[in-house]
């Protein structure tokens, strides 16, 4: 796909896992060993402060995670742990070091329990996305999805709720000299939240997965929702951030620039969807198996999410239609509204 944003990325040689790392003034951080396509080389935990600290996202419940973190914190206190989402590789570990501290964990709020999402998103046709033995199908990966084998969306921790639930603008944590507030970033979650650091010199947001610097975010329905997730990065696009941290991956300059550059490729894919559709292929599977030629056929799966996530977004704007009464499914049949 055309008019991909200017990505940065982090070489394996540039870190080790689990030794702490000086990035910037008042910000240090400490890469996990949980490499995936989801989390890039691994989930980062920054470690905001000197003395009295906060801790952003713990991490996956790895031990060797645990233990470079419990020793990079030694003779420190933990005034605040922060937490962008639940997913499984950004905040299991807080429950630990809730125990170990005393400090609260703060975020916005749960993630949906099981069996309570917003809507039915359908089911697959049989044999979608399941590669016949023997094909040599391409290695081309999509670039607004980030995981290349089966497994179709990232793990959720179902068993976090924040001790603090924050909103837009409320103060989360403050240290000396330092402040960080928070940012409600719904879209990749209905729950996401990013960190605003003021340090007097500095202006730092800590975006989670909301804008990551390597790779688009997945935005997967029904809790992932395209249109929170066009509002959200045009909210990021109009502040005056000097700099970006994502929970993956590297600091992320002008980030300005490159979040308008994440909204133009978006919009691009979108209006493929819609050409697609007024062209008249009129089910997911079809969209997905013609935008995705070059694509290896077990990622045609993924693709089918983030195409329905553009499509409830479309059916909601008006520009597409689609069967039945309900909310947009993987299964529904469309047309141009």
């Amino acid at each position: 796909m055309s008019n991909s944003p200017d990505f940065v990325t982090l070489k394996s040689d540039d870190f080790e896992y689990g030794e702490v790392e000086q990035i910037a003034p008042n910000i240090r951080r400490i890469i996990a060993k949980n490499p995936s396509k989801f989390s890039y080389h691994g989930t980062g935990t920054y470690i905001i402060g000197t003395g009295d600290v906060a801790v952003i996202d713990p991490g996956p419940r790895i031990d060797s995670h645990r233990d470079a973190l419990a020793a990079a914190l030694a003779g420190e206190t933990v005034r605040s742990i922060l937490v962008t989402h639940c997913h499984a590789d950004h905040s299991p570990l807080a429950a630990w070091l809730r125990d170990e501290t005393g400090a609260p964990t703060v975020a916005f709020g749960p993630h949906h329990r099981p069996g309570a999402e917003p809507w039915d998103i359908g089911t697959d046709p049989e044999g979608f996305g399941v590669a016949p033995l023997g094909s040599g199908d391409s290695d081309a990966q999509p670039d607004d999805i980030a995981e290349p084998d089966v497994k179709i969306e990232e793990a959720t921790d179902h068993d976090f709720t924040p001790d603090i639930a924050v909103v837009t603008g409320d103060v989360a944590v403050s240290g000396d000299g330092w402040s960080m507030t928070a940012l409600h970033t719904p879209g990749h979650t209905s729950n996401h939240t990013c960190f605003a650091l003021d340090d007097g010199t500095t202006r730092t947001l800590f975006t989670g997965d909301h804008v990551m610097g390597w790779s688009t975010t997945v935005v997967s329905p029904p809790d992932g929702d395209m249109n929170d997730y066009f509002e959200s990065l045009r909210v990021v696009a109009g502040r005056d951030d000097d700099i970006a941290i994502p929970t993956h991956g590297v600091p992320i300059p002008n980030p300005q620039r490159f979040v308008r550059q994440l909204i133009a490729h978006r919009e691009a894919r979108e209006q493929q969807i819609i050409d697609a559709i007024r062209g008249g292929l009129t089910t997911i599977p079809d969209i997905v198996t013609m935008l995705y030629a070059a694509v290896r056929v077990e990622l045609h799966k993924p693709a089918a999410r983030s195409v329905l996530s553009h499509i409830v977004k479309l059916v909601d704007d008006g520009v597409l239609a689609h069967d039945g009464a309900g909310r947009p499914r993987l299964d529904s049949v469309y047309a141009a509204g």
